[in-house]
């Protein structure tokens, strides 16, 4: 038996190099939505000390289920919760955790892993983490709700909102900035944002920023295409979005989305932080795999993500939050049907307004992916607001991609076409979605 590792390191000696917030959607002609998220390979395991019970023979970090149970937990469910444990079990993330919501109630909602890798105490299904760009979803419901009070149009132009704000603002419409048609530079390819190098690890990720900061960032480069010509995930069209919420409410957007979402829905568990690096509550920690060891990148300055993705939920909440979006019960008819008009461009064929859609064996659903340093995040929704799924994953040690790729479509397929309450656990579905794979962080 291995001791437990007396310290987790603040910072690596080499390690490859990803951006702190990761482009949540990668533009690809003919590839599926999801498909285009799964990170590149991780290199072989590195025989690290693990804490006591949690090593096997070969050094490396294992993570056993949690045995906490919850009053959401139904018999039919067996296949959730052992494709959960899919993710945990081989090493591929150190958490995960699960739920879902049918006609607004918790069927399902299990954890597997480890929320420590030091102490081993099991992951909590009731826990928090960082959902990353799950935030847009939020944020465009907010910006739809001014459209609706004709407090604006999503025709309107940048350059009337934010005179200037950058290059190309004259022709680039509210509408683009929502779809990821604007053209506008991603600033997370900044190195700032290259949450591997050392300098991110040693206090980077402590670094505050102003929206305009990060749209300042943004400006060291060039647009990716003239707006409305092409589609590219860019994290600054948030930011963006995010300004011209505060220039029309004349409040922060953590505010607005705090008044006007989390509040009349009783998100408890929920926040959109300010500057706080903390994770309220019982929540898992997330972690960097370097060469020498793993690195706890939980605490971190979320305004390096601002309105493009510094939200903190749980996975009921974001059930919960799915179901009364899909459900009609945050926006009027047109805007919620604008919110699903996709585009014509390679991967926005499968983005709308602030939603994807993901196309499984058991329908058409609708919801985001979110993925910061330690944290990714997904959740979807049936359109009819009547089934709903999240999860969120701490993503550590994948040396099969493929592997940990299907171990995730079953996670989600199995969860969104299971069973309802009472009934007999169907079995796997033979053909699993070809457009879901695993998030990158």
């Amino acid at each position: 038996m291995t001791a437990a590792p007396t310290a987790v390191r603040t910072a690596p000696t080499t390690g490859r190099h990803r951006p702190a917030l990761r482009t949540a959607v990668v533009a690809a002609v003919g590839a599926g939505l999801l498909a285009a998220l799964a990170p590149a390979a991780v290199a072989r395991p590195l025989g690290l000390p693990a804490a006591a019970g949690c090593g096997d023979a070969h050094g490396r970090i294992a993570v056993r289920p949690s045995t906490a149970d919850t009053p959401e937990r139904r018999t039919g469910w067996q296949a959730a919760d052992a494709a959960l444990a899919g993710m945990t079990d081989p090493g591929y993330a150190t958490s995960a955790l699960a739920a879902v919501r049918q006609d607004g109630r918790l069927v399902w909602r299990n954890a597997t892993g480890v929320a420590d890798l030091t102490t081993g105490e099991p992951a909590d299904p009731r826990g928090a983490f960082r959902i990353g760009s799950a935030t847009k979803t939020f944020v465009a419901t907010t910006l739809l709700q001014l459209v609706g009070e004709h407090r604006l149009d999503l025709d309107d132009r940048l350059e009337c909102l934010l005179p200037g704000i950058v290059p190309n603002s004259t022709e680039i419409t509210v509408r683009q900035l929502l779809d990821h048609t604007s053209g506008v530079a991603d600033y997370t390819q900044d190195p700032a944002f290259d949450h591997q190098r050392p300098e991110w690890l040693d206090g980077g990720r402590f670094t505050h920023y102003t929206l305009r900061d990060l749209v300042d960032v943004s400006r060291r480069y060039p647009p990716a295409f003239p707006p409305g010509a092409d589609w590219q995930y860019s994290n600054t069209n948030y930011v963006l979005i995010g300004m011209i919420v505060e220039k029309l409410t004349g409040r922060p957007w953590t505010e607005e989305v705090t008044r006007r979402i989390i509040r009349p829905l009783g998100l408890r568990d929920t926040w959109m932080p300010g500057g706080s690096p903390v994770i309220p509550g019982p929540h898992a920690d997330g972690y960097d795999r370097t060469d020498t060891g793993p690195v706890d990148v939980t605490l971190l300055d979320p305004t390096m993500a601002g309105s493009a993705g510094a939200g903190i939920s749980t996975t009921a909440d974001l059930t919960a939050f799915l179901g009364a979006l899909l459900g009609g019960r945050l926006l009027r008819p047109t805007e919620l049907a604008a919110m699903q008009q996709t585009t014509a461009h390679g991967g926005g064929r499968s983005y709308g307004l602030g939603l994807q859609r993901v196309d499984t064996p058991c329908g058409t659903f609708w919801g985001h992916v979110g993925g910061v340093p330690g944290y990714v995040t997904m959740m979807l929704g049936s359109a009819d607001g009547r089934r709903q799924f999240a999860g969120n994953t701490t993503v550590y040690d994948i040396r099969d991609q493929d592997a940990a790729n299907a171990a995730w479509q079953k996670v989600v397929t199995t969860a969104l076409c299971g069973p309802p309450t009472g009934t007999a656990a169907p079995a796997p579905a033979p053909d699993p979605a070809p457009d879901l794979a695993l998030p990158a962080p």
